[in-house]
């Protein structure tokens, strides 16, 4: 089984991981997270339901209840665990990935993710070399609807945003389930029917592929902008009345404004992949600014330890401390709303405000390299640009992020692939393009010997 991750457990269903395996990750899960009630929610995906079977029967096979969500997005599974004071919970899902992938997010008390090194490794061997002897006394499955108070939840952070006009592109996932309980009908929607198969573009809106028929849907008819939400809603996206796609880490920046407006100023958490414009731009709001780990594994905690007011990914993901430091698409998307429409109302548009963001910074994006020896490639890189300037900061988590006086970069690892993920950004496209030119003159010479 190859199914445990850094953040979560994932893979193709049947092929990295089956319903054997999901039984036995169910029976030792109580164990693991001293719990006789464990919180389940899934999505759409055609092997959820399956998935949620066996996990079910493994929970209850070690004499521990299950409190059944059904069909839920995965913010309403943390919300859920925290508001209703769960000690452990699942949700089925396998995110943004095609269809043939599943997977399972877990979380322990107030909502806090479980990763590998906080559990999931522990979970691993406990699956792996364990025998499993059931109880005799079996536990049981209880119904746990929270949709309408959830609902609830959400609406309570709603303003009025009627004089915008909004494309949405649920991506056929767990959004099309919530989407009409908080916009109705007024906004020109795509994708808005919930369909495991993903039948139009993956879940996935990081890709711009999987965005291109929203941006033609908000120029065709004229939008303010574009919402895209993943395969389990836990991340969102955004494109500007102009058709364009607007980066995820400027939304950062722009959510500043929501809690500058509500007196509530305090530090905000990034990932190290997040842009210097938008640490700037909140500096200036009055908010003091982190980098630190990509994924909610790392940025939930950190957050906590942190009080942050929020945070962030380039990844689209938004945390929020009015959410337990986690993460909700929908959520995010409300206080987003909020700044739109008040910037709107004044005769600024999106695109507009996310140029006053962006001012400055030529940005490469997320750019892979394919490469084996990843470690010494990365020590290549540092080395070569050190030798050239020193460093005016380097972080040497998730990765290296090295920041000189006109640009800086972050290379790292992907957990999962041959891949080295880099991603840099300068005050001059020419710097940026002489810089990235570097980049693949030192990468290159790994790529020669693989």
């Amino acid at each position: 089984m190859g199914a445990f991750k850094a953040y979560d457990i994932r893979g193709i269903y049947n092929k990295d991981f089956n319903k054997h395996d999901v039984y036995r990750i169910g029976f030792f899960l109580p164990q693991l997270l001293k719990s006789t009630k464990v919180l389940v929610g899934r999505d759409i995906r055609e092997s959820s339901d399956e998935i949620f079977e066996a996990l079910a029967h493994g929970i209850t096979d070690a004499g521990a209840d299950v409190y059944d969500l059904g069909l839920s997005t995965t913010p309403m599974v943390y919300w859920a665990t925290a508001n209703f004071g769960f000690d452990a919970s699942v949700q089925i899902t396998a995110s943004h990935n095609p269809r043939e992938y599943n997977g399972m997010k877990v979380s322990r008390t107030l909502a806090m993710p479980v990763g590998y090194d906080t559990g999931l490794g522990e979970l691993e061997k406990l699956v792996r070399n364990t025998p499993v002897e059931p109880v005799i006394r079996r536990g049981t499955i209880h119904p746990f609807p929270v949709h309408s108070d959830y609902v609830d939840f959400i609406r309570g952070f709603m303003s009025d945003f009627s004089k915008l006009k909004i494309a949405i592109d649920c991506s056929n996932g767990m959004a099309a389930m919530l989407v009409k309980e908080f916009f109705g009908n007024a906004p020109a929607y795509i994708y808005d029917e919930m369909d495991g198969t993903f039948p139009n573009h993956e879940p996935n809106p990081l890709e711009e592929e999987n965005v291109e028929d929203l941006k033609k849907l908000v120029v065709r008819e004229k939008c303010d902008l574009g919402i895209i939400f993943d395969g389990d809603a836990d991340r969102v996206m955004f494109v500007d009345e102009k058709g364009r796609f607007v980066r995820p880490d400027l939304m950062i920046a722009l959510l500043g404004h929501y809690f500058k407006n509500k007196g509530r100023l305090g530090s905000v958490v990034m990932d190290i992949r997040s842009s210097k414009g938008v640490e700037s731009y909140l500096n200036k709001l009055g908010f003091q600014c982190y980098l630190w780990r990509v994924g909610r594994a790392y940025a939930t905690p950190k957050l906590r330890e942190l009080d942050a007011t929020f945070g962030g990914e380039l990844a689209g993901h938004y945390y929020m401390k009015d959410f337990y430091y986690s993460d909700s698409a929908f959520l995010a998307v409300m206080l987003m709303l909020d700044v739109i429409a008040t910037h709107h109302e004044q005769g600024m548009p999106f695109s507009q405000l996310i140029e006053n963001i962006n001012a400055g910074w030529a940005n490469s994006g997320e750019v892979n390299f394919r490469i084996e020896q990843k470690a010494k490639a990365m020590e290549a890189l540092r080395d070569h640009f050190n030798a050239i300037e020193s460093p005016q900061v380097f972080l040497d988590f998730d990765g290296f992020r090295l920041e000189y006086a006109s640009w800086w970069f972050n290379v790292r690892p992907s957990n999962t692939e041959p891949y080295l993920r880099f991603l840099a950004e300068a005050t001059s496209h020419e710097i940026l393009d002489q810089k990235l030119r570097e980049v693949k003159e030192v990468l290159s010479r790994f790529q020669e010997n693989e």
